[in-house]
């Protein structure tokens, strides 16, 4: 079996993990094989700095190599196939063309491409966007809500279960809750410096044709061959609604740099990145399912914990954005499962 790699450049730490590693994980100075990994598995990858904690997550193919039982390996493969193939799931929970592999790209495995294992080792924790302790679960909640405008899979179902342990196989030899000093390195969309020219939305629209409306269409919608998605939609109902992580700018922005376009990771300008995502993160989707029938009170109700840093009620050229109760081709508003929860 391949080993699972861990390093720590310059820390100290004793792994532990839901999946325990074959062998234990060692300290090490900086390996040059890691960086010819990374090379590989991410080209024009961020290199690890000085005191990150670096993660190469295993593969598949590690799976069936593994002396794990075979219900188990069944239960994990379920949630692979789901991960990469969300659309299976279209019109009972998710509602418009994205994968869970359209934001967390390479199989939810790639560096600064929202790879999923941090959430495994750094969950259960305090989330300000709904003001209470989530757990895993939670947040996958959160991606079919926002990412995918869907109903999320019931918690403890058979889906549910199956991505949890996907998530989790890829977390495999990672310890638990690491220090808060302790950078896990490439999660989530490394955040680009504040641009030097604001944002602009026309210097966006004309890179957008440029560079993307080639896989994602000149009016946003993606690419499909029949039923299959080949390119997502990047705005209109087909899309992510409007509370969705990546609706932020700063986050799109970040993944656009990293990841777009595809097969030329890093070839646009951080200013280019800024103004494309000015531009995706202004064109109209569907509605935020918290929408309170006002945007500018939902807007206000979430604007500390998440709308801040969004469009949403807002004005652009004279228009409110978001001013509709659109859902998209979702049949109501608010899932269920978008639910608080206190312990006080």
């Amino acid at each position: 079996m391949k080993k699972n790699i861990l390093l720590w450049i310059g820390a100290s730490v004793v792994a532990t993990s839901v999946f325990a590693a074959e062998e234990p994980a060692t300290k090490s100075s900086f390996d040059p094989a890691l960086l010819e990994q990374l090379s590989h598995m991410a080209p024009g990858f961020k290199p690890p700095a000085e005191g990150d904690y670096v993660h190469i997550p295993p593969t598949m193919e590690d799976l069936e190599n593994s002396d794990l039982h075979p219900e188990l390996k069944a239960v994990i493969r379920r949630g692979h196939d789901l991960f990469v193939d969300t659309q299976q799931l279209r019109g009972v929970n998710v509602f418009n063309n994205m994968n869970c592999s359209s934001c967390h790209m390479g199989e939810g495995r790639l560096p600064n491409a929202g790879p999923v294992w941090p959430a495994v080792v750094t969950l259960p924790d305090y989330r300000g966007k709904n003001g209470h302790v989530n757990n895993l679960e939670e947040r996958i909640v959160g991606c079919f809500a926002y990412s995918m405008n869907g109903i999320p899979p019931e918690y403890g179902s058979d889906n549910m279960l199956a991505l949890t342990a996907y998530h989790q196989w890829l977390a495999r030899g990672v310890p638990m809750y690491p220090a808060a000093d302790e950078k896990l390195y490439g999660r989530g969309y490394a955040r680009l410096a504040d641009p030097e020219l604001k944002p602009d939305v026309e210097r966006g629209r004309a890179l957008y044709q440029a560079q993307c409306a080639m896989c994602h269409a000149e009016d946003g919608s993606g690419t499909m061959k029949g039923e299959e998605v080949i390119f997502p939609a990047l705005w209109g109902d087909g899309s992510y609604n409007w509370g969705a992580g990546i609706a932020r700018p700063f986050t799109l922005a970040a993944f656009v740099k990293q990841n777009m376009p595809l097969g030329k990771p890093n070839s646009l300008t951080d200013q280019q990145a800024w103004d494309l995502a000015e531009y995706i993160d202004t064109r109209e989707r569907p509605q935020d399912p918290r929408y309170t029938g006002d945007v500018r009170e939902t807007r206000e109700m979430y604007l500390d914990t998440f709308h801040k840093n969004t469009r949403y009620g807002t004005e652009l050229n004279g228009e409110l954005l978001a001013d509709h109760a659109n859902t998209g081709h979702k049949p109501i508003m608010k899932p269920e499962l978008l639910r608080s929860r206190s312990f006080e």
